[in-house]
């Protein structure tokens, strides 16, 4: 690299990229579970993330919905600004896949029970569990792996294009 090079090359900014990143993560994978409770994948309703603080009752609603899209795109964010400023560094789809599971546990074993937000395991399908797992799963791959490829060398892993 020579030093022209050098002096034209920008950094991301870690705060701004994450809250970006968390902004679409909760678009993306909200409509997505909005989706998932549509076609009866899940019961647990789109505004589970507003439940402490809305009656359950407007949570089912059209309005009551689109809270909960914006809880889960405000909650994305907070979750990506936290994989930036703990785990940034990690590389590969590994730590993604392993952060979105750890907070499914934190959800739907631990808070969400307590809170109201959703019923305990006990309480749920196998079809609502393994939707959400999956989600969960999937939404963590994409903060992660989005993360890894903007901040460690992952995009040396990419295939070389072949030129014409």
């Amino acid at each position: 690299m020579n030093q022209h090079q050098k002096s034209t090359h920008t950094y991301t900014n870690p705060f701004t990229f994450a809250l970006e990143l968390g902004f679409f993560a909760g678009i993306i994978w909200g409509v997505m579970h909005w989706i998932f409770y549509i076609f009866k994948f899940t019961k647990v309703i789109p505004a589970y993330l507003a439940e402490p603080f809305f009656k359950n009752q407007f949570l089912k609603s059209g309005a009551g919905h689109l809270v909960g899209l914006l809880f889960f795109i405000a909650f994305s964010m907070v979750v990506s600004l936290i994989y930036v400023a703990l785990f940034r560094k990690l590389k590969g789809p590994w730590p993604g896949m392993i952060y979105g599971i750890i907070w499914w546990i934190i959800i739907f074993v631990v808070v969400g029970p307590l809170f109201d937000m959703v019923k305990p395991l006990s309480g749920l399908s196998a079809t609502t569990i393994i939707s959400e797992f999956c989600l969960f799963l999937l939404w963590g791959l994409f903060i992660g792996y989005t993360i890894a490829m903007e901040f460690t060398d992952e995009r040396i892993r990419e295939p070389k294009k072949v030129e014409g």
